[in-house]
């Protein structure tokens, strides 16, 4: 289930900063000009877990230690959506491009310097669930990097969560933030036995165009230019960055677009769905190419790969 409880419209600064208290806890605020203040904090409940998506182009979010000792409910699972942020905490700064994550602990001082108009979902984990999955070791602030199975597998999670609804029970929510949890310290060990991967600069960037691409292909405007545009590069650059992948850009996005499509035409929760509507839902416009791409990706038509699926599900 999928549920809102405030509205994403946007707000004034003092609305907004007293939303984002209620919300996720005690924070100060510094303005550039408060005239020019763009911001907004809605959130939902997706999967059993409590979701705030903060949009801001204040210059800084800040919260002392003092402030946070006795909001020690949740541990802060940020997944970039729209620009740049330097997240500091633990004298460790951490800087999110579009499609990247961040694990933060609520209750120590923490800063969040956006780049300009940003936008993030911050999952809020409990804490003290996180807290025993680490046992001994110090809670991390850490970024969620993609180079081992269990970072892959809380990305993709993390991504589904962010674009569309899953399970509305409390039970299954409940096992969704556990599976969460759970990879936790499995990422953190890793990492620190990898830090090489830091310095791979180029491998990170794809990773997160490919995160980004994975949370915004239900939106049609999903274009070269608007992904260039969201890394601050020109077109050409990204387009470079796909070619030792054996890549475009634009046959990666319809891929990923197709495979959502095959996934939802074999699900039997899905069967009322008409094909035109799950393909409109993964950003295809015009049914036609829809089935002929569908077609030429896996052999079969539409109707013909949903019918397999169903039957043998049956």
């Amino acid at each position: 289930m999928l549920s809102t409880n405030a509205s994403a419209m946007p707000m004034p600064f003092d609305v907004w900063l007293g939303t984002l208290r209620q919300t996720c806890g005690y924070f100060d605020c510094r303005l550039r000009d408060r005239r020019s203040f763009q911001g907004s904090v809605s959130t939902r409940i997706n999967g059993g877990i409590d979701i705030a998506n903060i949009v801001t182009n204040a210059e800084k979010v800040t919260s002392s230690h003092a402030q946070r000792h006795d909001e020690d409910r949740y541990c802060f699972l940020v997944v970039q959506k729209r620009g740049h942020a330097t997240l500091v905490q633990n004298n460790t700064s951490i800087t999110l491009r579009p499609g990247e994550m961040a694990l933060m602990d609520s209750v120590k001082a923490c800063d969040v310097i956006p780049h300009g108009l940003i936008e993030h979902d911050s999952l809020h984990l409990s804490r003290s669930e996180v807290a025993q999955r680490f046992g001994d070791i110090s809670l991390p602030f850490m970024k969620i990097t993609t180079d081992c199975a269990s970072s892959q597998i809380l990305q993709l999670v993390v991504n589904r969560m962010v674009t569309e609804p899953l399970a509305s029970t409390e039970e299954r929510g409940q096992g969704i933030a556990d599976s969460l949890v759970a990879l936790l310290p499995a990422i953190y060990q890793h990492q620190a036995l990898a830090p090489s991967f830091w310095e791979q600069a180029d491998g990170t960037l794809f990773n997160c165009v490919q995160q980004f691409i994975d949370q915004h292909l239900h939106e049609d405007d999903l274009s070269p230019e608007r992904l260039a545009a969201a890394f601050h590069m020109s077109v050409r650059q990204l387009y470079r960055l796909f070619e030792p992948h054996g890549e475009t850009v634009c046959r990666y996005v319809q891929r990923r677009r197709l495979a959502r499509c095959a996934e939802e035409l074999a699900s039997p929760m899905l069967a009322k769905r008409s094909i035109t509507q799950i393909a409109y839902k993964w950003g295809f416009t015009d049914s036609a190419h829809f089935s002929r791409s569908f077609k030429r990706e896996f052999a079969t038509s539409p109707r013909e790969y949903r019918r397999a699926h169903l039957d043998y599900a049956a």
